[in-house]
This record gives C-alpha cells, sequence and structure tokens, in this order.
C-alpha cells in the first residue's frame, strides 16, 4: 500500500514535466501565442543582451532580469495587461514573474521551456 502510495505521489510530480505543462505561473508556447492574439498579452524577454541578439519571440520587448524591476514599469504600462515572460529554458522567466507579480503585474506568466519550447514549435524567431 506504501509503495502504490509513493509511486502515485511520484507520477502526480512527474506528470507536468511529462506533459510540458510547469505549474501555476506558465504559459506553453501554443498558450502564449492565444494570449498575443486575443489578449494582446506582452512578450518581455529576460535574457542577457548576447542571447537576446541570438534569437527572441518575434516582437519580443527585451529587459534582462536584473534590470527587470526598473525596465518593465515602462515597457508595459497598462499593469492589466497579460505580460509573458521569456527567457532560454525557462527558469530565470519564473524568477521574472515573481518581480513582475510584486509591481503588480498579475497576469504575468512564464513560458513554459523558454526559447527552446518556442523554437521547438516552430514560431517566428528574431534576431537583433
Amino acid at each position: 500500500m506504501l509503495i502504490a502510495v509513493a509511486l502515485m505521489s511520484a507520477g502526480m510530480l512527474a506528470w507536468p514535466v511529462i506533459t510540458g505543462g510547469g505549474g501555476p505561473g506558465t504559459v506553453t508556447a501554443a498558450g502564449a501565442v492565444q494570449l498575443i492574439n486575443r489578449e494582446k498579452a506582452v512578450v518581455v524577454d529576460v535574457c542577457e543582451a548576447g542571447e537576446y541578439a541570438s534569437g527572441h519571440v518575434a516582437g519580443a520587448r527585451h529587459a534582462p532580469l536584473g534590470e527587470l524591476e526598473q525596465k518593465l514599469p515602462g515597457l508595459v504600462k497598462n499593469k492589466a495587461t497579460p505580460v509573458i515572460l521569456v527567457c532560454a529554458s525557462g527558469a530565470r522567466s519564473g524568477r521574472a514573474v515573481s518581480i513582475a507579480r510584486k509591481l503588480g503585474y498579475e497576469q504575468a506568466l512564464s513560458l513554459s521551456g523558454g526559447m527552446r519550447s518556442w523554437r521547438d514549435a516552430n514560431l517566428p524567431v528574431e534576431k537583433a
């Protein structure tokens, strides 16, 4: 019985990773496209300048994670607008969601899997 409970718990913890969902505060590449098209979501890339120049979501604005707190209010004036935060893998954008929400952006979301998942979905990428 304990083994069955342990296996079920492990499966429930692994499910978001297996299905590509990162849990609350994240959005898949397909979900991000819907938010951009339907709700005029703003994409903000939190990578460093070199990473941003090598490829970013088409139309994304740039604010490195270390400067996000100062730059985000200038990039997205309406705090009710959905904000999709992107980095290379999704780790930094997860931290960026916390910063954005602290600033009052309640609809801040991290792109699950980062630019890797965006490219895997064959979505448009720009280079600067």
